[in-house]
């Protein structure tokens, strides 16, 4: 896209009718505007603004002329008008927005109608046709979105904005927007088309819809029930998407009241206190869950032992009472007490005889050694019972210790507890920070209950799922059974095949495209602002910015404001330069198509030093095929010394007084 020209009529201070011709000169491709405060600079750069998107970010949006509205008679009405004329894909455009502003009867210059919006184009016969009201909004999208209108139309003096927008992701729409001006968006389209999301129309939703259950209500419940689930997952996606920037919001919100807290010096400690609290806390409930863990681990190994310990006891004291105890002779068996019997003497030598002793305490050995004997059982069980014993002897001990070592966690928690509690009232109390603790405190909360609702949502959204997966397949089983209903399982398969093949297609032309952007705004950021740090892209086009020490450290940085427009300066720049560098390569590739987009820059300079000025103006002329500079006089001289041989057009304008301003052309 190139601007050719640009016409006011009575807007704002421009009073009549005033006309610029911006340099389309590939080698002088630089237009400049000079200018004081309050001259009208910030006017003409919000004149494309309010001409293509019908808005301004002046806090007045009244944009009739006050110069030629005192002029009007009582009921008379005038005209504002803004006309662009642009090249877009070899096509020239014209542009018109223009509002009827009226004067009362009491001297109130008001408007009279609603802004109307036209766009013209010269046809191959030289005929001019106008675009229809219909597709209007259609064609100002293709040639610029209004996502990003403030990143080409770029406004030096509200920058801080702008580089949080691209920082936090704040803007939804601006990743793809981002897309589409990459070339992508061919892609997205037949993506959208064959499976949009959302309540988008797509092929496979009306394939869905195509249905046949005539013949098996079965069917016509299932696909009710399908249509019902989806239609709630969609519900459950956009209220997550809400409480994910409502939950961003809220953190801004803490983070702001934090440092706003912090600059109390009393309540600075106060808070440092509050924090350390909270951490020592979270390291407590740790300990407290690891000690817990242990101790159903030991419970689990040595609690049976140490509750069965009475019971042992009881036992062994009633075996010590036993005479059946200790007359067991070890390694003699029975056998062998039978065959000195059978001999008839002892291996002493002393004589058995049936009436004798020896006899007699013989045929008593017999009932204590095995087979018949329990001696030895009751041996081995004893034996078993004291090990029992001793290994259960610390259980109690050691399990009571841990069990205090809980206890007095716990306490030191309520003691912390309360000494927040206390922190809070007294925030409350001290003067300038009550109410930002009571705020604080209160976004806290919200933060924490819509953490809850988003897990709550995510789990409900999970058994739908789990849900919707099983009807689905039950109703492809279904539809197989029914010709027409085969058809469009079919046809449904073929568009999901497409829809995936293309997913993968673009997935892949994505990430290269990203990568691509990273390092053309990396490199044109660190020719603009050298200083160790680095620009990284994610997935939603948002740009986090780190810094580099020297052993390779890196982490997120806040950044100044000469900082902050470097970034918004090499991020526009790279896509210009993509956009530029996808329509000089013909690489065969239909679906990346784009063209290369102007620069339009009100104040972008005025935070920056000489030195940096000077890299600004040699590195943006190189990569952009336009530029249109708005600039203050204090800067004017410096960026034109260092742009001479790129300027094509100089403009210089005229403030005669607080109403009224005029452009003047300056030969180069």
């Amino acid at each position: 896209m190139l601007l050719k020209s640009l016409e006011l009529k009575d807007f704002r201070q421009f009073k009549g009718v005033q006309k610029v011709e911006f340099s389309t000169d590939l080698e002088k491709n630089v237009t400049i505007f000079m200018g004081g405060n309050g001259s009208g600079k910030t006017t003409i750069a919000q004149a494309f603004t309010w001409c293509l998107y019908g808005n301004t970010d002046f806090n007045d949006k009244e944009v009739f002329c006050k110069a030629t509205g005192a002029g009007l008679g009582a009921n008379e009405r005038d005209y504002v008008k803004v006309t662009v004329r642009l090249l877009h894909n070899d096509r020239e455009y014209t542009i018109r927005r223009e509002q009827a502003y009226k004067k009362d009867v009491n001297g109130i210059v008001k408007p009279a109608s609603q802004t109307t919006l036209s766009i013209s184009f010269k046809s191959e016969d030289g005929q001019t046709v106008f675009e229809k009201q219909t597709d209007i909004e259609g064609r100002i999208k293709e040639i610029l979105p209004i996502e990003l209108s403030h990143y080409f139309f770029f406004d030096g003096e509200r920058i801080d904005k702008m580089s949080k927008d691209i920082t936090k992701g704040k803007s939804p729409d601006f990743a793809e927007a981002v897309r589409n001006l990459l070339g992508l968006s061919a892609f997205i389209a037949a993506m959208d088309h064959l499976n949009g999301k959302g309540q988008r129309k797509s092929v496979i939703k009306s394939y869905n819809e195509e249905y046949d259950g005539s013949s098996d209500a079965e069917l016509i419940r299932i696909n009710n029930d399908i249509k019902m689930m989806e239609s709630e997952i969609l519900s459950i996606d956009e209220r997550i998407d809400e409480i994910d920037i409502e939950r961003e919001n809220a953190r801004e919100e803490i983070n702001r009241l934090k440092e706003q807290i912090r600059a109390n010096a009393e309540g600075e400690e106060l808070e440092k206190e509050r924090e350390q609290l909270l951490h020592s806390i979270s390291n407590r409930n740790d300990r407290i869950k690891d000690i817990k863990s242990l101790l159903i681990q030991r419970f689990n190994r040595e609690a049976p032992g140490f509750l069965s310990r009475k019971l042992i006891q009881d036992a062994l004291l009633g075996l010590s009472e036993s005479d059946n105890l200790d007359k067991g002779i070890p390694d003699i068996h029975a056998k062998t007490i039978e065959y000195l019997i059978n001999r008839g003497h002892c291996i002493c030598g002393t004589h058995i005889k049936d009436s004798n002793d020896a006899y007699k305490h013989l045929q008593d050995t017999l009932k204590y050694i095995p087979p018949q004997s329990v001696g030895s059982a009751i041996n081995n069980f004893t034996n078993e019972c004291e090990n029992r014993m001793n290994n259960s002897d610390l259980f109690f001990d050691s399990f009571i210790s841990q069990f205090k070592e809980i206890r007095t966690e716990e306490n030191n928690n309520i003691e912390d507890e309360e000494r927040i509690h206390q922190i809070d009232n007294i925030l409350k109390g001290l003067k300038h920070v009550g109410k930002l603790q009571e705020s604080l405190m209160r976004f806290e909360k919200l933060d924490r209950e819509l953490e809850d609702q988003s897990k709550k949502l995510l789990m409900k959204k999970g058994e739908i799922n789990s849900k919707l997966n099983r009807e689905s397949s039950l109703r492809k089983e279904m539809a197989l059974k029914d010709d027409n209903n085969r058809r469009i399982e079919t046809y449904k398969a073929y568009a999901l095949y497409m829809y995936n093949t293309l997913y993968e297609m673009y997935a892949k032309k994505e990430n290269e495209t990203r990568e691509k952007l990273q390092r053309a705004v990396n490199t044109i950021f660190k020719t603009i602002y050298n200083g160790g740090l680095s620009l990284s892209i994610d997935e939603q086009y948002d740009i986090q910015i780190t810094v580099m020490d020297y052993n390779g450290y890196s982490d997120k940085v806040e950044t100044s404001t000469a900082q902050s427009i470097s970034v918004i300066l090499s991020f526009i720049a790279g896509i210009i330069k993509l956009a530029k560098e996808s329509t000089a390569n013909d690489n065969g590739d239909e679906f990346l198509t784009s063209e290369p987009y102007p620069l339009v820059m009100d104040a972008p300079l005025s935070a920056f030093d000489k030195t940096r000025i000077k890299t600004v103006c040699e590195v943006l002329p190189n990569i952009a095929e336009q530029i249109i500079l708005f600039i203050k006089d204090t800067d004017g001289d410096i960026a034109t010394s260092y742009m001479e041989n790129k300027i094509g057009q100089k403009y210089v304008l005229d403030k005669h007084n607080e109403l009224e301003s005029y452009i003047v052309l300056e030969e180069v």
